[in-house]
């Protein structure tokens, strides 16, 4: 009951009441969010659904710092990683399997989560721990695995299918292929990192004492979750409880601002940017705070390992249900979005090549998507 207690908080179980019960209320209200919402009543939804985001986002952090701290890396984030990425795999299934033309959601929603993870949360974590900690180690043997998965399965979803696809759709011929392919690497490259090369993605030198401190041995995971079980699997339902609303909500807030933004003359693709910063929003607070806390491979782990799970699973989710529902799945990117991934990718061999990072590499970043930004309203 002590262990209960110490997790299931006045403040985690305010969290959960306040996060499910905005779903309940929208899904209560029905026909009256529906397009088009009268002004006011616009405002006011989006405000208080994306304070509820908020308010869930921090028990999410909260609950994923501590597992990271009982389990050491790099499995304390791949749990905050999969748990997110999984639950936005499922929802854009969701969207894919419900009425209406979705031929490009899954290619809309990676190309925004792969610019703002890469540029965006990258960029603002060197910056902020480059300015408080100075030049930072990173273990550039996980850091490198991490970009030699990104080339080959951001080339698979992105470039491949705008150069041989029709009209930057694979044929069902070239997709089980990609499909089969996409899923046993991503398979392998989680083996190994849990695995075998699990050193290779912990900080350098055993991290700073902040990131070491109420740190699981790292010497065996098994006798960690062994003897710490009741813990690990409370914090973990926790956890997933928490992201539910999150992601539930984000959903709902896409109407609401497809709405807003169409009455204002905005880009469509806005909204799917604006989606994806929601929806990562609790993985971003983390990276930040192992920034401040001088934990940059952490960074890594979180913000690269994040994207390599959301190609590696997202891609292969949408041309399977693309193909069971006779759908057509659009995954070729403009040359213009496939300029800018690749100036991306480029430009984080180029920062994480180095042996320690810089404010300097964050300050690059941010400009890079601050031109995504440009291109995203032109």
């Amino acid at each position: 009951m002590s262990i209960l207690r110490s997790i299931l908080t006045p403040r985690a179980v305010s969290r959960l009441l306040l996060g499910w019960g905005a779903v309940a209320v929208l899904l209560l209200a029905g026909d009256l969010l529906t397009p088009p919402v009268a002004g006011p009543l616009l405002v006011g939804a989006l405000g208080a659904v994306v304070a509820v985001i908020l308010v869930c986002a921090f028990g999410v952090v909260h609950e994923a710092e501590h597992l990271a701290r009982r389990l050491g890396d790099p499995y304390g984030s791949l749990v905050l990683t999969l748990s997110i990425v999984v639950i936005e795999v499922v929802l854009i299934s969701a969207v894919m399997l419900g009425p209406g033309d979705h031929t490009t959601i899954g290619r809309d929603s990676v190309m925004a989560v792969s610019m703002i993870i890469l540029n965006a949360v990258v960029g603002l974590c060197l910056l902020v721990g480059g300015i408080r900690h100075g030049d930072l180690a990173h273990n550039r043997t996980g850091t490198s695995s991490y970009l030699a998965m990104l080339v080959v399965l951001v080339s698979l979803a992105f470039a491949l299918p705008a150069v041989i696809g029709r009209d930057g759709s694979y044929t069902p011929a070239q997709a089980v292929p990609v499909v089969v392919l996409t899923v046993a690497l991503y398979a392998f490259f989680l083996v190994r990192q849990m695995g075998p090369q699990a050193a290779t993605f912990r900080e350098v030198g055993g991290g700073t004492p902040a990131a070491t401190q109420g740190t699981a041995p790292r010497t065996d995971i098994r006798t960690v979750v062994a003897t710490h079980r009741r813990e690990i699997l409370l914090r973990l339902a926790l956890l997933v409880a928490t992201v539910l609303p999150i992601i539930l909500l984000s959903h709902e807030m896409a109407t609401l601002l497809d709405d807003g933004l169409g009455r204002l003359g905005a880009p469509v693709a806005l909204a799917g940017v604006l989606i994806a910063m929601i929806v990562f929003l609790p993985e971003s607070i983390t990276s930040v705070r192992a920034a401040l806390q001088g934990e940059i491979q952490r960074v890594s782990n979180l913000c690269h390992g994040a994207l390599v799970s959301t190609v590696g699973l997202t891609i292969p989710s949408v041309l399977v249900i693309g193909a069971l529902t006779g759908q057509t799945v659009v995954l070729g990117e403009s040359p213009a979005n496939l300029l800018l991934l690749g100036a991306s990718l480029l430009l984080t061999a180029t920062t994480f090549a180095a042996p320690q990072v810089t404010a300097v590499h964050g300050a690059t970043h941010l400009a890079l998507f601050a031109v995504y930004g440009i291109v995203v309203f032109s």
